[in-house]
């Protein structure tokens, strides 16, 4: 994994988050290593700590340092592909496997809240897909209608509807919505932490650390770090954006995009749920904080080559000034809101819009898990537990298929 080049931007929920050191000396042996400390690493140290297998977690900077804590706090129930598009490109079986992964992830996280007892500003007020024109309010009709025949809480919304869930006036512009009533909204930031937190009280051990290189000899990982060499007898690696770095056989399967966003000062209730809408081709999302702030997300289309590839986590001009263009677009009455702070972050993207999740090409003792896409929140609690299973039982789960590297859709860029 590479430093950044320059000082990355800071989130709005990494500066509302308190301090958490980690070590800076890792051990030259463990039984097994994750590398990444966003939701997916935090997640399977966790699950491998709860096993009693004292984990050790190597992070380049911070917990939350990366996409994780610079989303938008979204705890949906799909892929970056949806539902409809699952069923077109994969089948009828395969999206139905992803949407009850996703929900599962869900039932996870309420229950490590409760267990562990956390306190990630975490509810479920539902999120919200605004149509813009009739072609997309058709779209969501279909999606609404093929979800609500597999027992989903979705509703199709006009306008009347959505101003039960939004205090401000609607713009022209805005045809209607569809619910998703069981969605979730959480601090990030503070979900990540938590999960760290909750690791180290089971018995995994944090560190801040580099990796470099990871190789195989045999039945040991050699990692490779800033502090010298780590061995152990499997390897998780939920790098994300930087995952390519450390497993060149990805390079061009997973490729660093990033994401923008800002946050406005706080003001009175005016988003009841967490929304999304297609202003521009790769979409905005939007979530008013238990603080009152709004945090806004999107515009990447205006970016040169849509930002891909970019692995700088700082805020360009042209793509703010498209941001700040959206809620008065939407919104006639939001005019005047003052901006607290910008950032950027790094996701990473697969040809398919699928994440991997599979052992790592020719390194039967690492497992990748990358590639999310943009929306790594639905799955990184159960895709966490997944993987540590797998490097229990030394292969990789049946649930995992639709996310192998072997399969049909995927196809190097």
């Amino acid at each position: 994994m590479q430093k950044e080049p320059e000082r990355s931007s800071v989130s709005y929920w990494q500066s509302t988050l308190a301090a958490y050191p980690l070590e800076t000396t890792p051990p030259t042996i463990a039984d097994v290593v994750v590398v990444g400390g966003g939701v997916l690493g935090c997640s399977a140290a966790y699950w491998l700590a709860r096993a009693g297998l004292h984990p050790v977690l190597l992070e380049q900077s911070a917990v939350a340092y990366g996409a994780t804590g610079r989303n938008g706090g979204f705890i949906s129930y799909h892929s970056a592909l949806g539902f409809l598009a699952e069923n077109e490109l994969l089948g009828h079986q395969t999206a139905l496997a992803i949407l009850h992964l996703t929900r599962e992830n869900q039932r996870l996280l309420r229950q490590i809240l409760e267990e562990e007892q956390l306190d990630c500003q975490y509810r479920e007020p539902g999120i919200i897909s605004l149509a813009l024109n009739e072609s997309q309010r058709e779209h969501m009709a279909r999606n609404v209608a093929a979800l609500q025949a597999e027992g989903m809480r979705i509703h199709l919304l006009d306008r009347q509807g959505l101003q039960e869930y939004i205090a401000t006036e609607l713009g022209p512009e805005i045809v209607g919505g569809e619910l998703y009533a069981e969605a979730g909204l959480i601090h990030s930031g503070r979900l990540v932490q938590g999960l760290a937190q909750a690791a180290q009280r089971h018995g995994a051990r944090l560190y801040q650390a580099t990796v470099r290189q990871v190789q195989t000899s045999g039945n040991t990982v050699r990692l490779d770090t800033e502090h010298g060499t780590l061995e152990a007898r499997a390897a998780i690696i939920a790098t994300n954006a930087w995952t390519a770095n450390l497993l060149p056989a990805l390079r061009g399967l997973v490729v660093p995009v990033r994401g923008q966003a800002l946050s406005y000062a706080p003001r009175e209730p005016v988003f009841h749920t967490g929304l999304g809408a297609g202003v521009t081709a790769t979409g905005e999302y939007w979530q008013q904080t238990i603080d009152g702030s709004l945090l806004l997300g999107g515009c990447r289309e205006v970016a040169p080559e849509q930002d891909k590839g970019v692995t700088i986590q700082q805020p360009t001009a042209e793509v703010q000034q498209a941001l700040e263009q959206v809620f008065p677009r939407l919104f006639p009455r939001l005019q005047g809101l003052q901006v607290q702070r910008r950032w950027a972050g790094l996701m990473a993207f697969t040809p398919d819009y699928l994440p991997i999740i599979d052992q790592a090409p020719e390194m039967s003792t690492v497992w990748a898990g990358c590639g999310f896409c943009g929306h790594g929140m639905p799955f990184g609690i159960r895709v966490g537990q997944l993987l540590a299973q797998a490097v229990q039982h030394g292969s990789t789960l049946e649930e995992l298929a639709p996310f192998s590297l072997r399969r049909p859709s995927l196809k190097r860029s």
